[in-house]
């Protein structure tokens, strides 16, 4: 195999699309980096595991001498998007996408090379434009066209209302496209349809069409949904080592393969050779989720943080003991019924929430479970109360 036919086979795993390879194969051999597009849209101050998929991909590109034109949807955060879902994603205020979108520069440099990055917000251009320009913009593309979109159709199909807005939104990425003049662009598999759209619409602008390139999605903590702030299944890069170990421990054993693959991009054999190891005995699967808890640590917190992650999950769930570091709360009362102090710890969203983990006998006391929704309980300076896996505070009176 020639360089470039490895650099091909590197710069193509794990994919799900693309259209095509001829014509990546051929913008290869071209003497100049490649543009390579990449768009997110502010729509939450945290980049979790799934948006690292893609990350990771771009970070290929630029390691094989490519430059990442990495667009902040400023602009279409305050639209919605609703790829993938049966609804609009909720657009945002101004004020709440600048926020988020500082957020997000802060994270992609966890992986991406900032030397070999481009930065841009779409508001740069379609900010100024006129509607006149839009509805030229717009005359390029069919209502038919649109509607072949999987959520759209469905939706139709369904008599849910469309907006025109959200018809919008697919040209609007396009246009990012013909304004950046990329090369390829990367994306979801949800976001197939708006990257085609950007081929076309480069065509239309006598653009050579990028190259479209499409990734899996990875399911949640939850195993079935894509990973998601808004559904709560989600590992942000920004946690605490502790939260993004012990979050990652919390993975199927049969979805940990799924995390070696997109998040660490470790190599296929090496992948089946822990699964045959895992399958034959010869390894434990809580042995080999340790080791990707480590990784998945160390890939944003560095190797220390992740060792002394692993040995602080062990201690307090292999050995049933208590965290080194947890939060203090003040309570001045004598003592309280056990529903009221896990709500006032915090440890609960309501009292509903507090009594379901006292029934399910996962909430102890200074070491000792409490059963009884219904008990009321000293409070003791210095107590631990403890609910579910990873619920820890200490009291203090006050």
């Amino acid at each position: 195999m020639n360089p470039l036919e490895q650099t091909l086979e590197r710069l193509t795993a794990r994919a799900v699309d693309l259209v095509s390879r001829a014509e990546l194969e051929a913008k290869l051999k071209q003497a100049r980096p490649l543009r390579i597009k990449y768009g997110a849209d502010p729509s939450a101050p945290d980049i979790h595991l799934g948006h690292v998929v893609g990350l990771n991909k771009l970070r290929e590109f630029q390691d094989a001498g490519h430059t990442v034109v990495f667009i902040i949807g400023d602009f279409t955060g305050m639209i919605g998007d609703p790829s993938g879902r049966s609804q609009t994603r909720k657009p945002l205020d101004r004020a709440q996408v600048a926020a988020n979108a500082q957020s997000y520069q802060q994270q992609v440099f966890k992986v991406l090379d900032r030397a070999r990055t481009e930065v841009r917000f779409n508001s740069e251009w379609f900010a100024p434009m006129k509607f006149e320009e839009v509805i030229r913009l717009s005359a390029h593309v069919t209502v038919a066209q649109l509607l072949a979109r999987d959520d759209f159709s469905k939706r139709y199909a369904a008599q849910q209302p469309i907006s025109l807005v959200e018809f919008l939104y697919p040209l609007i990425q396009a246009y990012d496209s013909v304004m950046v003049r990329a090369d390829v662009e990367l994306g979801g598999t949800d976001q197939l349809f708006n990257l085609l759209l950007g081929r076309e619409l480069q065509k239309i602008f006598s653009q050579e069409p990028q190259v479209v390139l499409t990734l899996p999605l990875l399911e949640g903590l939850d195993g079935v949904n894509k990973m998601s702030k808004s559904l709560g299944n989600y590992i942000g890069v920004n946690e605490t080592p502790k939260d993004i170990f012990g979050k990652t421990m919390s993975v199927s054993d049969e979805l940990m393969w799924r995390y070696f693959s997109l998040v660490l991009c470790l190599p296929e054999p090496e992948i089946a050779a822990l699964r045959q190891a895992v399958q034959s005995g010869a390894r434990h699967p809580r042995e080999v989720k340790d080791e990707l808890g480590r990784k998945v640590v160390a890939k944003f917190c560095g190797e220390a943080a992740g060792v002394e992650a692993s040995a602080e999950f062990a201690r307090v769930f292999s050995e049933r003991q208590v965290p080194t570091d947890m939060p203090e709360v003040a309570v001045a009362e004598a003592s309280l019924g056990i529903i009221a102090l896990i709500v006032k710890a915090k440890l609960a969203e309501s009292n509903g929430e507090a009594k379901r983990l006292v029934q399910q006998g996962a909430v102890e006391l200074a070491g000792q479970k409490c059963g009884d929704p219904r008990a009321q309980v000293a409070i003791e300076d210095g107590a631990v109360l403890r609910c579910g896996k990873r619920g820890f505070v200490r009291l203090r009176r006050v």
